[in-house]
């Protein structure tokens, strides 16, 4: 592959093994009404809005709660399994350390909530090592839109030519070659349904960068 200027990182499942770990929050946070819904019907909502992913749920779970009320459910126990069972993906800090010293700018890119990507950074000591950090917070329209790699760009002042995109969704690789971008997949168990065929390059660890 060719050599880029700055390197776009999607946070949840691309950097980090959150998906499932999201999943069974959601599931649990369910649970909190009394709804038994399998945290693995995640799987057919991941990467898109928190609106249809809460509302796939409620849909399973037979339940509408107050979203502000479940959210705060949902939180602790996402908080919870982060602090007991978040890893970075295979590779990824080797990886990025590796770009940095190459003197390449690095971003992440996200559209979760602001609360939830500071934790991870925060947890797993990655802050430093980002130029810019985009959130759910910074955009009004999510993936698949554009916008927020769009911003990113205007942030690092580069041109989509000069970037390389990674994500893990339909949705954020949508958003990625809509902005101009070159994209890598990242796979995992839990987002085989997602369509990521515009992607450049698939990977499963990022040890196959330096391929």
């Amino acid at each position: 592959m060719k050599e880029y200027q700055a390197y776009l990182f999607d946070m949840d499942g691309t950097l980090v093994n959150s998906e499932p770990l999201k999943g069974l929050a959601l599931s649990l946070a369910c649970g909190d009404y009394g709804a038994d819904v399998d945290f693995n019907v995640y799987k057919d909502v991941m990467g898109e809005s928190w609106p249809v992913v809460t509302g796939h749920f409620f849909k399973h779970g037979e339940i509408r709660p107050d979203l502000t009320e479940f959210n705060q459910f949902f939180r602790a126990h996402y908080e919870k399994l982060l602090s007991e069972k978040l890893e970075l993906n295979r590779g990824a800090l080797d990886y990025i350390h590796h770009l940095k010293r190459s003197g390449k700018k690095c971003a992440v890119v996200s559209s979760a909530a602001t609360w939830m990507v500071n934790n991870i950074l925060s947890a797993l000591e990655l802050a430093d090592l980002f130029d810019v950090v985009i959130t759910q917070e910074h955009v009004t329209n999510h993936k698949p839109d554009p916008e927020a790699y769009i911003l990113s760009l205007d942030q690092l002042g580069l041109s989509s030519s000069q970037v390389l995109v990674f994500e893990d969704s339909n949705a954020g690789v949508e958003a990625g070659v809509a902005a101009g971008c070159d994209v890598v997949a990242f796979a995992h168990e839990f987002n085989g349904k997602n369509d990521l065929s515009k992607a450049v390059k698939s990977i499963a660890g990022y040890d196959a960068m330096f391929a």
